[in-house]
């Protein structure tokens, strides 16, 4: 049978059936919000004692067959053996007539709406459940739910289900409302950590620095940035008091407005704010930190985990990919727009099975993609909005059979417009502050830093032989970058009695220590 429900999602249920069938729920990515759907198609039809018809929108292909997977998976569970699953989009177009119908939304535009009606008119009970539903309210996929000014006369037969991570703004938020119903529950990441619904992870923010000519030309960008805005606020005082997002908007239509005197003052603006947007997101730094902090990981031990790197250059994503695959021959995969869509499709599905430990990502694999044992996640600019960063983290903190926890590296440039941390509402993660040094590629923990040192100065006095303390600055070296040192005392006894290798062995050994600081060295560095 299914693996039950966890709490929330009963309570989420219930207030679901008691909100007629309709609403939204938010909740954090890898919480299970599949499932919960299922279930809720499931026991409705059950309730109603009758067909129910299932329409699942979803916004890319790539989850299109995710939840193909899912529900054929669900289903084989269930007493139900008759219910027919058909594809809409991706290269599929199944017959109308099947029980669930998954549709990409660039296929269901311009023919769900329609569909939905002449069911209910043929007094068919349906349910639409619209998964990553703040893709919803905007421009051209409006038209889904072109159906729901003419259902009055069905209403008893139609029922709707949102589901999402992170909610629209309030304008999109009334579109979802007065079509799948008011937002019913949400789940958030502090009780996803508080009930063990995610893995637990940490965060480690580290902070880089600029080359010297990089900083030179940055300044001078801000400069001529900060000139033309005080020019812009003489003109139009208003912008003073808008935020970063609203400013933005009115400059830029301002900047292709013909007939304002001001729009070559917005054009540049905007110009120049695209090139210092640039600058930050390519600085070297970043591929120097990102290179050095994957080497770094895979010599704790032998066994190199799943790593996603999330960046928001194509350029960028090839130039590391190159670098690694030097590293890592055979080992490193890219996932990105200009790959194309089969060669996309090989190396997530190598990726899952493991031929592929590193897969380098751009905006293309925010949603989409559900690899539960990926424990890596690297974040190598801060220039997302906080939904990419919510997706992003979603995808390294689902939990897999094995898996013990997640770490998130996120790269932030010092003294720059660059936000400094991750995530404000981070559960009860752990969060670390370290600064990555490009000319000597070395990361400074300042707290870890002052531990390692004070256990290294108790083994040389104990008489530590020189290549004993080499080994133990090796494993102190690769610890620096995690959080193992504040695991659990019983916890850190497992990892040492199950280590297979004697550099395994021997760091968890160099983690215990840090982790007690006991006087002697009753552990032995083999």
């Amino acid at each position: 049978m299914n693996d039950p429900l966890h709490h929330w999602q009963e309570i989420c249920l219930k207030r679901w059936f008691a909100n007629n069938s309709r609403g939204i729920v938010q909740a954090v990515t890898g919480s299970g919000k599949t499932l919960l759907a299922l279930t809720a198609a499931y026991r409705l039809e059950q309730m109603l004692a009758k067909p129910l018809r299932v329409k699942i929108i979803v916004p890319t292909g790539s989850l299109m067959w995710q939840w193909n997977h899912s529900l054929r998976e669900f289903l084989s569970h269930q007493k139900t053996t008759n219910k027919k699953i058909g594809l809409r989009g991706d290269g599929c177009k199944s017959s109308l007539d099947c029980s669930y119908m998954i549709y990409v939304i660039n296929s269901a535009r311009y023919e769900l709406a329609r569909q939905i009606l002449e069911e209910l008119k043929n007094g068919e009970f349906v349910l639409l459940i619209a998964d990553e539903c703040h893709h919803y309210a905007s421009g051209q996929n409006q038209l889904i739910f072109e159906f729901i000014p003419h259902i009055k006369p069905y209403e008893a037969q139609f029922f709707s289900l949102g589901l999402t991570a992170t909610l629209p703004s309030e304008p999109a938020m009334q579109t979802l409302t007065a079509s799948l119903g008011r937002k019913i529950y949400t789940y958030g990441m502090t009780q996803a950590s508080a009930y063990n619904t995610i893995c637990q992870y940490n965060i480690f923010h580290i902070e880089l620095s600029f080359r010297k000519a990089e900083k030179a030309e940055y300044d001078d960008v801000s400069d001529q940035l900060l000139a033309l805005y005080r020019r812009l606020v003489q003109l139009y005082p208003f912008l003073a008091d808008m935020n970063s997002g609203e400013r933005y908007e009115m400059l830029r239509r301002l900047s292709t407005d013909k007939s304002c005197a001001s729009a070559g003052l917005a054009s540049k603006y905007m110009r120049l704010t695209y090139i210092r947007t640039n600058l930050i997101c390519l600085a070297s730094a970043r591929i120097d930190c990102a290179v050095t902090l994957i080497t770094q990981l895979s010599k704790r031990t032998r066994h190199l985990e799943k790593i996603l790197i999330f960046g928001e250059r194509i350029s960028q994503a090839d130039q590391l990919f190159l670098l690694l695959e030097n590293q890592f021959p055979g080992r490193i995969g890219r996932y990105h727009s200009q790959m194309g869509q089969q060669a996309n499709k090989n190396t997530l599905e190598r990726f899952r099975t493991g031929d592929i430990r590193i897969l380098i990502t751009c905006k293309s694999i925010d949603e989409g993609i559900d690899v539960p044992d990926a424990s890596v996640g690297i974040i190598l600019s801060g220039t997302s909005t906080k939904r990419q960063r919510v997706q992003r983290l979603g995808r390294i903190i689902r939990k897999a059979e094995g898996k013990t926890g997640a770490l998130l590296y996120y790269l932030h440039l010092a003294d720059t417009s660059e936000e400094t941390f991750f995530l404000p509402d981070t559960g009860k993660s752990k969060s670390f502050d370290l600064t990555f040094l490009s000319d000597s590629r070395q990361f400074i923990h300042p707290a870890y830093d002052k531990a390692a040192n004070k256990l290294l100065r108790r083994m040389w006095h104990a008489g530590i032989k020189k290549d004993q303390l080499r080994e133990a600055k090796r494993c102190l070296k690769a610890g620096c970058i995690r959080s193992d040192w504040l695991m659990e005392q019983t916890e850190l006894d497992t990892q040492v009695q199950n280590a297979k290798y004697t550099g395994d062995k021997n760091y968890w050994k160099c983690m215990r220590k840090l982790h007690e600081l006991i006087p002697n060295t009753s552990d032995s560095i083999e």
